[in-house]
């Protein structure tokens, strides 16, 4: 199958031969798990070299049974003739088993600018410096195809990291160059579930009423009647409760009659003058004490007693 060439193809100017795939165990080498190169045959060390093959060698490596390629590295010429040792991620990405035929061919794969790159649990993000620790891996590593799934071992423990995006195409080489690195959120990142606000009530504004305000009845008064005295005397203005109005007046000595029997009533309808009559006289000491307060009580009545008409 493999010819005279022991596993090359005749390809002109360029390197394209089919191996069968085994991993990297079978050889004993077990570091290099954790990068991207290759073990080939010294026959295709020689045949390398009398092609024009840029540096550093890269390869693109094909399941042309499935479809799936990706690219890599060439770690050292030391296996078996019609042999290709590859590691046992890269053997997955390939859905390559153990002693199938796999085409590599040779590639010229452009510096890379940019990365992305997605983990499959939240446990890598929780690392102190994921970004260090992703740096010191992709050091092992030649060359990054979007579509593969690397293995970063840390602490004992392995996580798992898939190529989604690159740039300026989907397989770059990260051999001496600035390359910018991107994390995709987890696989198993769930985003945390924010409580709804909670609606703050609009109060509403009262509303002003063009109505014009309502006049108050007049509330119902007691003693608005005016005063009258017993003696026949006017009242004086601070001796009782305002006057009423003449309505009422008029009203109340309509109902009432005359004021007095035997007093004449005016004309006009207003209460007639009162008769002057004297006041009473206090005796002295030396004479008659009954009489005296007889006299006494007598004026006292009469500058203190009313009548309120109603």
């Amino acid at each position: 199958m493999f010819g005279m060439f022991g596993g090359f193809g005749l390809g002109g100017g360029s390197f394209d031969s089919n191996y069968r795939a085994y991993p990297v165990s079978f050889i004993d080498k077990g570091d290099a798990e954790h990068a991207d190169k290759v073990f080939l045959p010294p026959s295709a060390l020689d045949r390398l070299a009398s092609l024009n093959i840029e540096y550093p060698m890269l390869f693109k490596v094909e399941n042309r049974k499935t479809g799936r390629s990706t690219h890599c590295g060439v770690l050292e010429f030391i296996a078996d003739e019609g042999h290709v040792y590859l590691p046992y991620w890269m053997m997955q990405n390939l859905a390559l088993e153990e002693g199938e035929i796999v085409n590599l061919k040779s590639a010229s794969l452009p510096k890379g600018t940019y990365v992305k790159l997605q983990p499959h649990t939240t446990d890598f993000i929780d690392i102190t410096n994921p970004k260090a620790v992703l740096e010191t891996t992709l050091r092992n590593f030649s060359c990054l195809t979007v579509g593969d799934q690397i293995t970063i071992n840390y602490n004992n423990r392995q996580y798992f990291i898939d190529i989604v995006e690159a740039k300026p195409q989907a397989a770059i080489s990260v051999i001496e160059t600035d390359c910018e690195v991107d994390f995709a959120p987890p696989l198993d990142y769930v985003e945390p579930t924010r409580p709804e606000p909670t609606p703050t009530p609009v109060q509403e504004q009262p509303v002003e009423s063009t109505s014009e305000p309502e006049v108050a009845e007049p509330s119902f008064v007691p003693f608005r009647g005016a005063a009258q005295r017993l003696d026949g005397k006017a009242p004086s203005p601070s001796a009782g409760p305002p006057a009423p109005s003449t309505s009422a007046a008029s009203g109340s000595r309509s109902s009432s009659g005359s004021a007095a029997p035997g007093r004449p009533s005016s004309s006009n309808g207003a209460a007639p003058a009162a008769p002057k009559q004297k006041a009473g006289k206090v005796i002295s000491a030396g004479g008659n004490r009954l009489a005296a307060k007889q006299a006494a009580a007598k004026e006292q009545k009469v500058c203190m007693i009313y009548v309120v008409i109603s």
